[in-house]
């Protein structure tokens, strides 16, 4: 094996390293104080979460079955309330604590208003180099929220 596929091999990277690119997501799931999984933004659910080299992020999460308005001046109030609820839009910074398996970021936007100026932290698995896995536990009422992202090709 020659230096460079050495040095490059996942095992002997950084976790920041892993995370640096696009992902997108395979499966998102709200998990209760008593075990109960429910998938979070539906079944199909598409998003993207991008990191970048510099220590900044952003992701875009929503359900597939998003009501389709003719145009968004003809939205119905019940269609604009489907998406608001049925997506989630986020951007600001990100530290990664290589010892814990930790992202922490940092919201500086986000279509939730509540999370902007507010922090996060999320536990990383990577469960191969182009798959990982975010659990967090900051989840109302005990529960803890994960999802799987496949790297984009």
């Amino acid at each position: 094996m020659g230096r460079l596929q050495y040095l490059t091999e996942p095992e002997q990277m950084k976790l920041a390293e892993q995370l640096v690119g696009t992902w997108l997501l395979v499966s998102s799931v709200d998990i209760d104080s008593s075990g109960t999984r429910t998938d979070t933004w539906g079944r199909n659910p598409l998003g993207t979460y991008m990191f970048d080299d510099a220590g900044h992020f952003a992701q875009i999460v929503l359900r597939s079955d998003l009501p389709k308005a003719p145009s968004r001046e003809k939205t119905t109030s019940e269609q604009a309330k489907a998406v608001v609820l049925g997506s989630l839009a986020m951007f600001g910074t990100y530290t990664v604590d290589e010892a814990a398996r930790t992202v922490n970021v940092h919201f500086l936007g986000s279509t939730f208003a509540g999370f902007n100026g507010t922090d996060g932290r999320r536990i990383v698995e990577m469960t191969t180099p182009d798959e990982l896995k975010f659990s967090n536990s900051g989840r109302a009422g005990g529960g803890k929220g994960q999802s799987v992202w496949r790297r984009a090709k």
